[in-house]
């Protein structure tokens, strides 16, 4: 546990108000997937609409976190 804290200290420090950002949308969009409430025939392109952004935000954000997990420790 103490390494998965360390790793996110980590990423805290190298992040910008962008990362956080798109940590919220992300984190967002899965809520949205999770609890919807949409009727049957929208259903689909909210979903749709959500993946869309979850992917845009995700790739980014784990591509961070796996090249701050993997730096060399100075």
């Amino acid at each position: 546990m103490k390494k998965l804290f360390d790793l996110g200290n980590r990423y805290a420090e190298n992040s910008t108000w962008i990362d956080f950002a798109l940590t919220k949308f992300c984190l967002c969009s899965m809520g949205i997937a999770i609890g919807m409430q949409v009727p049957e025939k929208y259903r689909k392109k909210v979903l749709c609409g959500c993946a869309c952004v979850f992917a845009s935000t995700y790739i980014p954000l784990m591509t961070k976190v796996f090249r701050i997990a993997f730096e060399e420790d100075e």
